[in-house]
């Protein structure tokens, strides 16, 4: 995963009334895919069928702009990521606004029309003032240590084979660690004891914010559900069996789990 921060290439802003003439455009289809200059970001847009063009604030000191076009053929964020991690990370913020405008347009309180706020990065409803403001779906995930294994899972929507984390969404009402002790009950039938916060990562497939958390087995047997999760089971580090890319947190909690002595 990427450990350095947006901040250090892009300064935050906002405005759907903004034009420049010197600026960076993150272009999307309706594929949630980013269109490309030759593996870089585009830097005009006059060629384009543009549906809309949103000024978010500088990146690398030049005006950056997110902007929803009907293009056939583009690079999936996971592409994009291969090819420059830099882009990678500005990208995907640039796609969840696209998103957020996207959804947006009309209230999902009453149906209105919404307006653009003159401020902040928010859609209001000129009939019943509801706010609508980018969304983010906070979600857990967790290493689990039983003296030298770590638990991993095969689950049902995964195209691979391969054995993962187990995690899920934190649901209303509950805390992140509440969340961490149910996802684990719900999909392995094990207790858990000393969970511990490590660090977040921002997942945009498609929305998530993803909070990585270690935690050691306390008690019972593994059962799961058959449906979400097909197996579960305890690894050694050397019988874990790795994914091609990098790209997730959970890839560094797995490095993590190795590169520690058992506890």
């Amino acid at each position: 995963m990427i450990e350095k921060s947006i901040y250090e290439d892009y300064e935050i802003d906002f405005s759907d009334t903004y034009t420049s003439d010197d600026a960076y455009y993150f272009i999307f289809n309706k594929n949630r895919e980013l269109y490309l200059e030759n593996e870089k970001i585009a830097r005009d847009i006059k060629d384009l069928n543009i549906n809309f063009s949103l000024f978010i604030g500088k990146y690398k000191n030049k005006d950056c702009f997110v902007v929803n076009s009907d293009f056939d053929k583009g690079y999936s964020l996971k592409e994009v990521y291969g090819l420059n991690h830099d882009l990678y990370l500005i990208s995907s913020k640039a796609v969840l606004i696209n998103d957020w405008y996207i959804s947006h347009q009309y209230c999902g309180r009453c149906g209105t029309k919404t307006q653009m706020d003159e401020k902040d990065m928010m859609l209001r409803c000129p009939n019943c003032n509801q706010v609508h403001y980018p969304r983010i779906a906070p979600a857990i995930i967790v290493a689990i240590r039983k003296d030298d294994e770590l638990l991993m899972a095969k689950h049902s929507y995964h195209k691979t084979n391969k054995y993962a984390l187990i995690a899920g969404f934190v649901e209303p009402g509950e805390s992140i660690e509440e969340s961490v002790k149910r996802e684990v009950a719900e999909e392995t039938g094990i207790e858990i004891k000393n969970i511990h916060y490590l660090k977040s990562q921002s997942w945009p497939f498609p929305n998530s914010l993803m909070l990585a958390f270690e935690a050691e087995y306390e008690s019972g047997d593994i059962k799961v559900d058959g449906d979400e999760i097909l197996k579960a089971k305890w690894f050694k580090k050397e019988e874990i069996e790795r994914y091609d890319s990098d790209i997730s947190i959970s890839d560094w909690l797995i490095q993590r789990f190795i590169d520690t002595d058992s506890v």
